[in-house]
């Protein structure tokens, strides 16, 4: 439930990731990053909606133990193909494996969010999926691509606010941030359900 006060809240986002970040300086409200610490590996026949909606909740949570009374923003985001988990590739190697096994099919992006009020110890979550169709690419492509944008902290090794784009065929999502990291669609809804205020915080 909104906590009735004559100031805004503390809005936290908990990620270290600067995609996120300037994501949510598109909302123009004033925040702080705490960088979460928390184990992401998915737990034994885990779906990857469970595992991205868990971690999103557990980044929150533990943001908010260094920011007692905030509002934190926790968010995860699973690629999934072929029914399997596609995490972060890590090296230039698995991030070409990667795309070569996806080039000329789809694969669906779990993008989890998580606003966590410390005040009430409410939690809002939600899965916002988005389908991406990858263009048939040659290996020329791939290495060219991977050798310029250096993608190794994305799932899926495509950076679609970038260069990355252009591996794509066609984008299917309800909410056209997904796919970069952070559904502003659906965080506005959060905020405005937590009370805290959106336009007319200036």
């Amino acid at each position: 439930m909104p906590v009735a006060s004559n100031s805004p809240p503390r809005l936290v986002l908990a990620s270290s990731s600067r995609y996120r970040r300037e994501l949510l300086e598109r909302l123009r409200i004033p925040f702080d990053v705490i960088a979460p610490h928390i184990d992401e590996t998915p737990l034994d026949g885990e779906t990857p909606e469970a595992t991205a909606v868990r971690l999103s909740i557990a980044k929150a949570r533990a943001a908010a133990a260094k920011a007692p009374g905030a509002l934190v923003i926790g968010s995860d985001q699973v690629a999934t193909f072929d029914g399997r988990q596609i995490g972060k590739p890590g090296t230039h190697t698995k991030a070409v494996t990667q795309l070569q096994a996806m080039r000329g099919r789809s694969v669906d992006f779990h993008s989890a969010l998580c606003l966590f009020d410390s005040r009430t110890d409410d939690v809002q979550s939600a899965d916002i999926v988005t389908r991406v169709q990858f263009r048939d690419l040659s290996d020329a492509e791939i290495e060219a691509y991977v050798r310029a944008e250096t993608p190794y902290d994305v799932a899926g090794s495509a950076k679609s606010e970038g260069l990355g784009i252009t591996l794509l065929e066609a984008i299917d999502s309800s909410d056209p941030t997904a796919l970069v990291g952070l559904p502003l669609i659906e965080l506005s809804r959060m905020l405005r359900r937590a009370g805290f205020p959106l336009l007319e915080a200036r």
